[in-house]
């Protein structure tokens, strides 16, 4: 079982961001945007260990409870309707219509961990995400 720890990063939020998959406790995937937001980090930390696992069983812990919900409870009827809510708008749209598939077809448990509580793996995901961030900005 592949062990996965995620997060996201933006500061300031909006503003230039990073994220982190970490992997058998070491940063595995990093990635960034120019203009973005933790949310949309937080996503994309997620899609990027689904797919470095590649179909194998994982376990993917993450401090975001909002895209935890999202992938797993609220997208099923957005789905259903075509990509739409009641209410308005889905943000972040091009994230939830990549991550709700690759989730749905791999074979991943996503586990939401308290952020900055200690945890050894969402730690170190988030200092990695901070570094990828920096890192990100540095190249501009």
């Amino acid at each position: 079982m592949i062990i996965y720890y995620t997060d996201g990063s933006a500061s300031p939020n909006p503003g230039p961001g990073g994220f982190a998959v970490i992997k058998a406790m070491k940063p595995a995937v990093l990635g960034g945007e120019d203009h973005t937001t933790n949310i949309r980090m937080e996503g994309l930390a997620i899609i990027a260990a689904l797919k470095d696992a590649n179909g194998a069983a994982c376990e993917i812990f993450s401090d975001s409870e909002f895209w935890i919900k999202v992938i797993t409870i609220w997208s099923l009827p957005w789905e259903k309707n075509g990509w739409k809510k009641k209410g308005g708008e889905i943000k972040n749209l091009d994230i939830v219509t990549e991550v709700c598939p690759l989730y749905k077809a791999s074979k991943a448990k996503l586990i939401w961990v308290r952020g900055h509580n200690n945890d050894p793996g969402n730690e170190l995901a988030d200092y990695w995400a901070n570094e990828a961030r920096h890192q990100h900005a540095a190249k501009k």
